[in-house]
């Protein structure tokens, strides 16, 4: 009832699942994935055990293949689901039962497998793979341009209602709780992956501001905050952010000013994210200056 992707950036490594599907809430319960480990899509008639025993059989060390078959050998209703499992080293495998809904099927080829049950047409499981591979950008990207090809191709055939984006880096932190690039879901919209791709601008868009260091360009960053659609109070903070960090400490300082001048809690706000680094030192106390 759904059709997804799984799949890894030959480059960066990052590996991830985009979803899209008439359920509601699908973007919570199909796409499973854990940096340096691999990515799972788990879809008609959901079981997310696939998801957690899944990752957990892959960081074990076995194979995508092996771990899916050991899991669908324990369920019952296997002939009713449709999974993909993928590997961070890009080795993937799926399985598409003989009682999911048509249109169903799925294909895998090295760092992708794409899947679709209860579709309008057999093309859409091909355009998944073919936009993902023949799209340039992030990872993320990629795999909002491959949902936006199947839904061309033809999409659930009951329609649209729910989507997800999930992405996380090559390589596990030690706060895996926070490896996380992209963790973005849409339960119930008319247009859900129009809804989606504006989510992930702002998401990308918040990201590249949190991360301003030295050297900046002031315009860039600024352009880049507008162009993703974040608030104004928030491209005034990119800007300030790279004021502060290309050295223009009073600039700074002015570009928060009439926060502060509105309400004085402001003064406290900035204060903690000079404290965390978001900005840099000095612009607070330029702020408390007369």
């Amino acid at each position: 009832m759904t059709y997804s992707l799984v799949a890894r950036d030959g480059a960066t490594g990052e590996i991830g699942v985009a979803v899209q599907s008439r359920a509601f809430g699908t973007g919570a319960v199909v796409p499973w994935a854990r940096a340096g480990v691999g990515a799972v899509a788990t879809q008609s008639f959901t079981n997310r055990g696939y998801g957690v025993r899944g990752l957990d059989l892959m960081e074990a060390g076995a194979a995508p293949a092996d771990a899916l078959a050991e899991l669908l050998e324990a369920d019952d209703l296997r002939e009713y689901r449709q999974v993909a499992f993928l590997a961070a080293d890009g080795r993937a495998a799926a399985h598409t039962g003989s009682l999911c809904m048509p249109e169903a099927g799925h294909l895998t080829r090295d760092n992708l497998s794409a899947q679709g049950n209860m579709l309008r047409s057999t093309n859409v499981w091909p355009a998944l793979a073919e936009a993902f591979e023949s799209t340039a950008g992030t990872l993320a990207m990629r795999l909002l341009a491959a949902l936006n090809a199947a839904e061309a191709a033809g999409g659930d055939f009951r329609g649209q209602e729910a989507a997800g984006l999930l992405v996380v880096p090559a390589e596990a932190s030690d706060e895996p709780w926070n490896d996380r690039v992209f963790d973005l879901r849409v339960d119930s919209d008319p247009e859900p992956l129009v809804e989606l791709g504006r989510l992930h601008r702002l998401a990308a868009g918040y990201r590249r501001r949190n991360r301003i260091g030295p050297g900046a360009s002031v315009e860039e960053e600024v352009d880049a905050a507008r162009e993703a659609g974040l608030p104004d109070l928030d491209v005034m903070l990119a800007a300030a952010i790279a004021l502060g960090h290309a050295g223009d400490i009073e600039a700074a300082a002015r570009q928060l000013a009439p926060l502060v001048a509105a309400d004085a809690r402001w003064r406290e706000v900035l204060d903690r994210y000079e404290r965390l680094g978001v900005l840099p030192s000095g612009v607070v106390d330029r702020l408390k200056q007369p």
